[in-house]
């Protein structure tokens, strides 16, 4: 990986579409999707009435987020960058809700979800975007509503060639966890915990909030 300065928004955000273009599938299988997040949706299960409404930014391929939480009787909305990842989800999901777009720039109606989930998305946003992006989501959740997020652990931006074999770069942007503490308690939102995931020779911080009542 090869870490850069600033880079402008809209090539750093059509990096990304390309690159998710690309690895798709690689990806889903590079990182088992198939069995990846179960205690986390697990816990997510048991904090959100049955029934409810869930936001998953940054969905990928629907595998795992959308399809476990539907499975389990969630209405859920889906949103990606990529058109791939979504034709994909579609498929994988077809009780779901997806749109392809830029969730900096989506609308949802206020007080709409039960709960939003972003797992390796917001390190894809540039970092000036994610911040506004926190405050729409605080604004679509409902009173008491839950956010559950991977940001970044320690501060860092840069790309990566040829990302995951599939002949295209990759762009990421990391804020550090302090950081993104200050800008979630920021957009209004209340956090209850933090955790350090480990990846590789570094990591993530994952983040539990809510929109309080």
């Amino acid at each position: 990986m090869n870490a850069i300065g600033p880079i402008d928004p809209i090539d750093a955000k059509d990096m990304v579409r390309r690159g998710y273009d690309a690895v798709s599938a690689r990806y889903d299988e590079a990182y088992g999707a198939g069995t990846k997040y179960a205690d986390l949706l697990g816990e997510l299960c048991r904090r959100v009435p049955a029934g409810g409404r869930i936001l998953d930014v940054g969905c990928g391929s629907g595998v795992p987020v959308a399809r476990v939480l539907t499975a389990a009787g969630y209405r859920v909305t889906g949103i990606d960058i990529s058109a791939t990842q979504i034709r994909r989800a579609r498929e994988h999901v077809p009780g779901a809700e997806f749109v392809v777009g830029d969730a900096t720039t989506a609308s949802f109606a206020p007080a709409s979800f039960d709960a939003v989930v972003s797992l390796y998305a917001l390190i894809h946003i540039p970092l000036p975007e994610q911040p506004p992006l926190l405050r729409n989501i605080a604004g679509w959740l409902r009173p008491g509503g839950c956010f559950v997020a991977t940001t970044g652990h320690s501060a860092w931006s840069g790309t990566q060639e040829n990302w995951l074999g599939g002949g295209a770069p990759m762009w990421w942007g990391h804020a550090d966890a302090a950081t993104n503490r200050a800008w979630i308690t920021g957009a209004g939102l209340a956090v209850e915990r933090e955790e350090f995931v480990p990846e590789g020779d570094s990591g993530h911080a994952l983040f539990w909030a809510h929109r309080p009542s």
